[in-house]
């Protein structure tokens, strides 16, 4: 019974499903009873007009959720839209109300805190967490809103650059279409800007994900003594009232260190910005700890 939601960035085919049968029917159907209408996984269609090959918007969440931002994408520049084309589905989403609308969490803004505001307004929660019973928020894949926070979007850096660096097809310079890491390809992704050693870029690199990935361990490590501690206090009888501070913190802690940990760059898309939710991550958590041990002293 998962939701057609689901389908709306997992085929190409998504665009004329709802021409077909309305958004809000696309979204609430059950998957399975649309799956004959999916053919394609990603195709050309979905970023690019098949007439002019123009870049162009085809998904309405990401339509509705810059209106509501207020930014007019027939307005867009096509370095802006080199990576609002990605924005179509690299994102953070829920499924809003009964109809299981596909929403992206914008209306605040796309820092962490801003998206966890935005779902307290709503009074939103995806799970009730079994052993601390703290209404919990997870965090899809939020790589557009965590690369809008770091100096090479502030710098006019597309997805585009990174991923699919121009290359020369004869006298014609295109974007290549092969999607990967920029460390498989170093001197077009990252060469043409930087002009250091590419070993000395990819060491960078690595420093900047080996200490994202020490602060998410010991980011987990908080997050689990404090369940632990929170799960004590349950089994001491402690009241949802008691509870409720702890498990604000709880819910803070793990949406943060999801943030970071469900995106896909293990923190070089914002490294500074990584950095920071996760010291946030570990304060909460050890909030959420203190708060419960004083349940049970």
């Amino acid at each position: 019974q998962q939701p057609g939601a689901c389908a709306n960035c997992h085929t190409a085919n998504a665009p004329q499903v709802i021409a077909a049968i309305g958004w809000e029917t696309f979204n609430k159907t059950p998957y399975k009873e649309l799956q004959d209408g999916f053919h394609l996984g990603t195709s050309c269609a979905d970023c690019h007009d098949p007439v002019t090959m123009d870049l162009r918007i085809t998904r309405q969440a990401f339509k509705n959720a810059m209106e509501q931002r207020g930014v007019d994408l027939s307005q867009a520049s096509r370095q802006e839209m080199r990576t609002y084309v990605c924005a179509q589905c690299h994102v953070e989403y829920y499924f809003l109300g009964e109809n299981k609308i596909l929403t992206f969490p914008w209306s605040r803004g796309f820092r962490v805190e801003d998206i966890i505001g935005h779902y307290d307004d709503y009074d939103f929660k995806d799970w009730t967490h079994k052993e601390t019973g703290a209404p919990m928020l997870k965090a899809q894949h939020p790589e557009f809103e965590t690369f809008t926070t770091g100096l090479h979007y502030r710098s006019g850096v597309s997805c585009a650059d990174c991923h699919m660096p121009y290359v020369r097809a004869g006298a014609v310079k295109v974007s290549d279409h092969w999607l990967r890491s920029p460390l498989d390809d170093v001197g077009r992704a990252c060469g043409t800007c930087h002009k250091q050693d590419e070993r000395d870029l990819k060491e960078r690199v690595a420093v900047i994900q080996d200490n994202t990935a020490g602060l998410l361990r010991s980011a987990e490590a908080a997050l689990g003594e404090a369940m632990d501690a929170m799960a004590a206090a349950v089994a001491a009888g402690a009241t949802d009232g008691q509870l409720k501070e702890a498990r604000g913190f709880h819910r803070n802690a793990s949406m943060r260190y999801d943030f970071v940990m469900s995106e896909n760059s293990t923190g070089f898309h914002s490294p500074q910005e990584a950095a920071r939710n996760l010291a946030n991550a570990i304060d909460f958590a050890r909030r959420a700890q203190l708060s419960a041990e004083r349940l049970t002293r």
